[in-house]
Order: C-alpha cells, then sequence, then structure tokens
C-alpha cells in the first residue's frame, strides 16, 4: 500500500504523528507539500514543491506517480482537502470530486447543500458587510454565531448577543479572517467560493464530535464524543468525553442528520468528521468535513468505540471499504482536553515526566514551542496542545486529566 499525503501549505509538524501512525497501520507513506520545511519526513520519501499554486502541485505529484505509483492521495488538514481532491483526480486515484470537497469546505456552500438536501441546519446567511449581519440580528434575534466561510478550528467564531456585540466582534472577524492561517495554507488557483463571513441562528442544546464514514448508501458513525465545555461568547474545542450520553433514540436522530447531510454535500465514500448541536430536541448539523476531527479525537474513537479513523482515511483513499460498524461503545471511559494558555510569545514550555509518561493518558501531543506566539480571541484560537486520560467514569478521567494539564508550565517572553 503506497500513499501520498498532501499539504498545499505545511501546517509546521502538526500531523506528522499521523503520519507516523500511518505507516504503523502498514502503509509505505509519501509526503508531499507545497509549501514546507526541509527533513520533515524521510528524505527519500519527502518532496516540496516550492510553490502552493494547484498547477504545480498536480505537475509534482503527476511526476512522483510516473515514478513510483501511489494507491491513493490523503490529507489530514482541513485547508487541503480541496487540493486532494484536485490531485487525486488528475492521478486517476479515488476521490471524492472536487465539487464535493469544495461543498464540504466552505461554510456557505455547505450551508447551501444542507438546504437543498434536506438536512437539519440552523438559519444562515451570507453578510458581506456589517449592515448585513445587523439585519439579520433585526430578523432573527439574538444571540447569533458570526463565522467564516472558509474557517477552522474556531478561529474567528463569536457568538453575538447584541447590536452592540455585532458592530464589535465584526470587524474584528473582517480584519481577522484576511491572513488567517486555514484561509492562507490553501492552494492557490482554485476556485473555493465566497470568502467572508456568515451569521447563524444560535443552537441551545448539546454538542457532539463524531467521526463517521460515508460508503455507497450508508454512512456510519464511529465514534460520538460529547463536548461538555461550558461555552462563553467563543467556542474553543476544550474539553470532551467518550462513550456519549445520548440515548439510542438520539443515536438513530444524529445519525439520520448525519446520513442525511453528507449526501446533500455530494460525499458517497469518506471518513467524516460531523459536528452535531441539539436544539429544542432535535441535531441540527454545525459541519460535515471530509477529513478526521483533529486533536486526538481519533485516538478517542479508538479507545471508546474500537473505530479508527486514520485506518478509515488510508483504506478510503485506495477504495476500499474500510472495517466499520454502526456505533458501538467499547465502555471505556476518556475525558480529553486542549491544552489552553493566555496569549503571548513562548519561551519555554516544561512537561514533567510524571505528566508524559503517566499510564493514563491515552493521548498527549505538544504543538507548540519556544519562540511561537499564541494568539486568543479575538484575535486567533492558537493553544498548546492536547491531554486525554482514561478512567473508570468521565468524572475519573476528567479529574485525572486536569491534575496531569495543571503540571504543565509555560513562560513567556512578554
Amino acid at each position: 500500500m503506497r500513499l501520498l499525503a498532501l499539504e498545499a501549505s505545511q501546517n509546521s509538524t502538526y500531523y506528522i504523528s499521523r503520519y507516523q501512525q500511518v505507516e504503523e497501520f502498514g502503509a509505505d507513506l509519501c509526503v508531499l507539500n507545497g509549501e514546507g520545511t526541509e527533513g520533515t519526513w524521510p528524505e527519500d520519501r519527502y518532496r516540496i514543491v516550492g510553490s502552493k499554486h494547484i498547477d504545480d502541485i498536480i505537475a509534482a505529484a503527476r511526476a512522483w506517480h510516473a515514478q513510483q505509483p501511489f494507491d491513493g492521495v490523503l490529507t489530514f488538514s482541513e485547508a487541503s482537502v480541496t487540493a486532494v481532491a484536485a490531485v487525486a483526480e488528475a492521478l486517476g486515484l479515488p476521490t471524492i470530486g472536487f465539487e464535493a470537497a469544495r461543498t464540504s469546505r466552505n461554510k456557505l456552500l455547505m450551508r447551501q447543500a444542507h438546504e437543498k438536501g434536506g438536512a437539519a441546519h440552523p438559519d444562515y446567511r451570507f453578510v458581506p458587510e456589517l449592515e448585513d449581519a445587523l439585519r439579520a440580528g433585526e430578523e432573527w434575534g439574538y444571540p447569533l454565531v458570526l463565522k467564516p466561510t472558509l474557517g477552522a478550528a474556531s478561529n474567528f467564531v463569536f457568538r453575538i448577543d447584541s447590536p452592540d456585540e455585532m458592530r464589535e466582534r465584526f470587524p474584528q472577524a473582517v480584519d481577522g479572517i484576511k491572513d488567517m492561517a486555514w484561509f492562507t495554507m490553501e492552494a492557490d488557483g482554485l476556485d473555493l467560493g465566497p470568502h467572508g463571513l456568515i451569521v447563524e441562528s444560535f443552537l441551545d442544546g448539546r454538542e457532539f464530535l463524531i467521526e463517521a464514514l460515508a460508503w455507497d448508501d450508508e454512512v456510519y458513525l464511529g465514534s460520538i464524543v460529547d463536548r461538555v465545555t461550558v461555552e462563553g461568547d467563543t467556542f474553543d474545542d476544550d474539553v470532551h468525553h467518550a462513550p456519549t450520553s445520548l440515548t439510542p433514540d438520539e443515536v438513530a436522530a444524529v445519525h439520520d442528520v448525519v446520513r442525511t447531510g453528507a449526501w446533500a454535500q455530494g460525499v458517497r465514500r469518506s471518513a467524516l468528521h460531523a459536528e452535531v448541536r441539539f436544539h429544542q430536541g432535535r441535531p441540527y448539523l454545525l459541519e460535515i468535513a471530509v477529513r478526521p476531527g483533529g486533536g486526538g479525537l481519533d485516538h478517542m474513537a479508538r479507545v471508546s468505540a474500537g473505530y479508527s479513523p486514520i485506518e478509515a482515511v488510508m483504506n478510503v483513499a485506495r477504495g476500499v471499504r474500510p472495517e466499520v460498524d454502526h456505533y458501538t461503545p467499547t465502555g471505556v471511559h476518556t475525558a480529553a482536553m486542549c491544552l489552553i494558555s493566555r496569549a503571548g510569545r513562548i519561551q519555554e514550555i516544561t512537561v514533567p515526566e510524571e505528566v508524559s509518561g503517566s499510564s493514563q493518558l491515552f493521548f498527549f501531543k505538544v504543538t507548540a514551542g519556544p519562540g511561537d506566539v499564541i494568539k486568543r480571541p479575538p484575535h486567533g484560537n492558537n493553544i498548546l496542545g492536547f491531554l486525554g486520560a482514561t478512567g473508570t467514569s468521565f468524572e475519573d478521567a476528567m479529574s485525572t486529566a486536569t491534575e496531569l494539564a495543571a503540571q504543565i508550565r509555560v513562560e513567556f517572553t512578554d
């Protein structure tokens, strides 16, 4: 099994641990970055194009494929799902197709697809100007959610509770999305749809993160994770628990809305990361991405539900149906959190051995390092990393995760 992993613009070393998992699961993995850093992956299986224009990326991929054929192309980056679809099409390899990838990347196009396909979703409106957003508030009332069409990781996503807050947050979001990494890392030369802001009606219930698989006439929910954060006016994905607290009837309702949404987006064969929130007892789609969820959600899925999103991506990339069935929890309790600090430039991060070597951790990853600048809302949404622990209950696992996270020390230069 020879696979090609692609990033139009390299997201530092964020995906290296996932590339290593791909190899542990039996693949010969090559990595192609449009723009990237030397020495990121073994030299004989790593190439940098020197450009993030899609024509240059396709040309480099095609030349490599002619020398040593690939069985499939994949990415773990939200900012490269469209590029991967274009490259796979050019190489004649399995792909969801560019249109489905674009619809699954751009939140406005996604919402339009959900509306057309009958998938439950919040009210939405594209808002090129502040006046458009204020008009939506007048018509729908508050709170509203303001978000980028081409965002990720909750960057510049705000809960808006009043016209005054909209007047404050809207220009912050407009300025922020201009050089937001999740937009600038996209391949050049692709029509990604409108780059701007939308407002959505607020959904007031519980939120759930799902790792799923679309395969022809069925969608399988491999893993369901509860988001248990008490949120404010920003949306940090910072505390999760599995197995889910959903009842069997609620799981069935979530399955229906995810399946309807995936088909509405034109996705027939893909690993999926779906986010669903309940409102007045009914599940609504926040989004369905055509890649696995970030952080430690892939580890959480394996531990709590026996489902491997990474292996699913590998098999889908080469056109082979992954081993998956409908959601079946293992009974192991897990709690995971984002490691969040104040804003500033990092001088040093100290991780005691009692943390890194803890047998109760199922996942631990520090993604920031000395010299990195941490931005917090409203200027960005950077974190230090992720930590997840197991336990006999959610309370037990959460207590362990919290105690271990508290031992990590971060020093700043300012």
